[in-house]
C-alpha cells in the first residue's frame, strides 16, 4: 500500500515534466521562426476547431485550428497547422507567416511577440514548477510519516525498541520494602 504513495506523485511528477519539454519546445520553435527572419504569404485553406472536456460537470474547451499553405523562397509550396490563432482569420484570407529555411512545416502565422512568448512560457513552467516540488514535499512527507509510524509500530517491539516488556521489567511485590525496611533513622 505504501507504494502508491510514491508511485502516484512519481508519475504526475513525470507527466509535468514531459508537459514542461513540450511547453520548452514550442517556444523555441516559435521563437525560431520569429527570429529566422524568412517571411511569406500564405493562404488559410480552412479554418476547424476541437473541443475538449463536458463529460460530467467539467466544462468545454475550445481550440480554434487553421491551415496555411505558403510558397517558401525556393519555391516549395509548404502546408501546416496552427492551432489557437485569432478567431478573425477565416478561409481564403493571407496572412504573413514567419518561417525557417531548413523547417518550413515548423512555421507561425502568429505575430512576433517575444515577450508575450516569454512570460506565457514563465507562467506555466512556473506553475509545472510549483506541482512538481508540491509532488516531491507529498512524497517526503509520505516517508516521514511511514517511518514514525515503522518506529512507533514496528516489528522490533512497542514504540520501536527492542526491550519486550516482560518478566522483571516491572517491579514485583519482593521489590518494595515491607515492614521495618519502610521506616529510616533520622
Amino acid at each position: 500500500m505504501e507504494v502508491f504513495f510514491y508511485l502516484v506523485p512519481a508519475i504526475m511528477i513525470a507527466i509535468a515534466s514531459c508537459v514542461a519539454v513540450a511547453v520548452i519546445r514550442r517556444s523555441l520553435r516559435v521563437s525560431r521562426a520569429w527570429n529566422s527572419g524568412l517571411t511569406a504569404e500564405a493562404r488559410c485553406l480552412r479554418t476547424y476547431t476541437t473541443t475538449s472536456g463536458g463529460s460530467g460537470d467539467s466544462s468545454v474547451h475550445t481550440t480554434l485550428h487553421h491551415v496555411y499553405e505558403f510558397i517558401t523562397r525556393d519555391g516549395r509550396s509548404v502546408r501546416f497547422e496552427e492551432a489557437g490563432g485569432p478567431g478573425t482569420i477565416v478561409e481564403g484570407d493571407i496572412v504573413t507567416v514567419h518561417y525557417v529555411a531548413d523547417d518550413p512545416q515548423q512555421a507561425t502565422a502568429n505575430p512576433p511577440a517575444p515577450g508575450r512568448l516569454a512570460a506565457g512560457t514563465g507562467c506555466i513552467l512556473a506553475f509545472l514548477g510549483v506541482f512538481i516540488l508540491g509532488a516531491i514535499a507529498f512524497m517526503l512527507m509520505a516517508h516521514s510519516i511511514f517511518s514514525i509510524e515503522e518506529g512507533f509500530f514496528g516489528g522490533d517491539g512497542f514504540f520501536g525498541g527492542d526491550d519486550v516488556p516482560g518478566e522483571g521489567d516491572f517491579p514485583t511485590e519482593g521489590d518494595f520494602p515491607t515492614g521495618d525496611d519502610v521506616f529510616m533513622e533520622p
